[in-house]
């Protein structure tokens, strides 16, 4: 791995990552309004909650999301779970079981066979309610490895090994 490449690393977890202690003493408590007077306002809250949830919900799921990227890509599921040593009943599952919630550790390991940009990865996080917060190193990398389109597994381990974090495996 170049020198080059691990002082960009290094210079990008700097200006990026958030400090610990940002918001402490920026939220100020709030006092609800009574139970009472919020159900009069809403009047049933069992229907409305229900409304809200079929209006907000994204029909795009995980699942939905990852095999319309693979199709976009034209690659076979062979390509992908091979790829980054996947094992194939793990994909077989995601393939099979709508409502499957894969870790986020399998999310950034397809990310990478699929070779997601920054965005795309997000995205797709996103879709199974995961994200690339900028408070941990862990995350930063790996979205610095996306952002450099990085796709090698073995050198995204390299960058966490040498910066004390769990490496992603299969």
């Amino acid at each position: 791995m170049s020198i080059k490449l691990k002082i960009k690393l290094e210079k990008y977890l700097t200006e990026n990552m958030y400090p610990r202690n940002a918001f402490i003493g920026v939220i100020k408590a709030v006092k609800d309004p009574p139970l009472e007077e919020c159900c009069k306002e809403c009047g049933n809250a069992s229907s409305n909650i229900s409304s809200y949830i079929n209006q907000e919900k994204e029909e795009d799921t995980f699942q939905s999301k990852l095999f319309k990227m693979i199709d976009e890509k034209q690659l076979k599921d062979s390509d992908v779970y091979n790829k980054v040593n996947m094992d194939r009943r793990l994909f077989s599952k995601i393939r099979s079981n709508r409502d499957y919630h894969p870790s986020k550790e399998t999310i950034i390991l397809l990310g990478l066979a699929l070779e997601c940009s920054e965005e795309e990865i997000e995205d797709l996080l996103r879709s199974a309610s995961y994200s690339l917060p900028k408070n941990t190193t862990y995350d930063l990398i790996i979205r610095f490895c996306f952002k450099e389109h990085i796709y090698d597994l073995s050198q995204m381990n390299e960058f966490l090994y040498d910066h004390n974090c769990r490496p992603l495996n299969y």
